[in-house]
């Protein structure tokens, strides 16, 4: 086929010597099947925000790290610098999870390169080397379907203590090669530690596992893996080989309302102390700075 506009530098640089076919156009991006060499690999080509199905929700890149304050500012304030720097992080987000997860051994399809905007990439492939299926498409029983949810629920552990929660995880971002399941699909993935809506993230992808796989196995459908996951989380417990239950015990003891208000009105008193302080400081000429 025609080389894509996009894929043409990678072919200019050498990275890449033909395009085969066009693999599959989603809400984020198309990817190709490429030669490169004697090897078959993925060109995954993210299309331009405005032709995107999947818009980059305030939810998902809370508490990504920005290289310095001048990116920050003109993303801020919508620049076309800023929205040019905005759609570079987005898109490199996917880079930096990839490499962090197949180092944390998780299976994800292995990336090679990020090169002008095109991510290369495995090609995940069945044992005749085609593409792998979708989980969604595949025809398995209720003990194939218990395996492959507890397998996943190890990777969905697993990536959560490498610090990512993949954060739109189901059926439909999971390829099934000859190995097993391969997580795919990660432009919006999660800072774990940084991102307030991390914790509903992981359980929304664990709810989103038991939901599938439940139709098979019904008895998936009454676990709580997701809670208990986030809860050996923020205790410091969890780790990649831990033994889960798939129950959650919560707590429903009622509040103290006493301790409570105790506890606001001393943040009070101590906020209206130093506030105190800090207008004497200033009144006597000893604020910071004064001169």
């Amino acid at each position: 086929m025609k080389t894509p506009s996009r894929i043409e530098p990678l072919v200019t640089d050498g990275l890449v010597d033909r395009v085969t076919r066009q693999l599959m156009s989603g809400k984020e991006a198309m990817v190709f099947v490429v030669e490169c060499g004697d090897e078959v690999r993925c060109a995954k080509v993210y299309k331009e925000a405005n032709k995107r199905g999947f818009r980059q929700a305030v939810d998902y890149t809370e508490g990504r790290k920005i290289k310095n304050s001048r990116q920050a500012r003109a993303m801020a304030k919508g620049s076309r610098y800023g929205r040019q720097e905005q759609e570079a992080a987005w898109q490199s987000a996917e880079v930096d999870a990839l490499y962090r997860l197949a180092a944390a051994g998780v299976r994800v399809p292995t990336p090679y390169n990020f090169h002008e905007g095109v991510l290369l990439m495995e090609l995940v492939a069945d044992v005749n080397g085609e593409p792998a299926p979708r989980l969604n498409d595949i025809v398995m029983s209720d003990e194939d379907a218990r395996q492959y949810h507890a397998f996943l629920l190890r990777q969905v552990v697993r990536m959560l203590c490498a610090g990512i929660v993949h954060g739109d995880l189901s059926e439909y971002n999971i390829l099934v090669d000859a190995d097993g399941p391969v997580i795919i699909d990660l432009p919006q993935a999660i800072d774990a530690a940084a991102n307030n809506n991390a914790s509903r993230m992981l359980e929304r992808d664990v709810d989103n596992l038991a939901a599938y796989f439940g139709q098979f196995a019904p008895e998936l459908l009454a676990t709580d893996y997701g809670k208990e996951i986030w809860s050996l989380y923020e205790a410091g417990r969890l780790h990649p080989e831990i033994e889960l239950t798939g129950e959650f015990k919560r707590d429903e003891k009622p509040a103290d309302l006493d301790e409570v208000m105790q506890v606001i009105e001393a943040a009070r008193a101590e906020d209206a102390a130093r506030r105190a302080r800090m207008s004497a400081a200033n009144a006597e000429g000893n604020w910071p700075g004064a001169e």
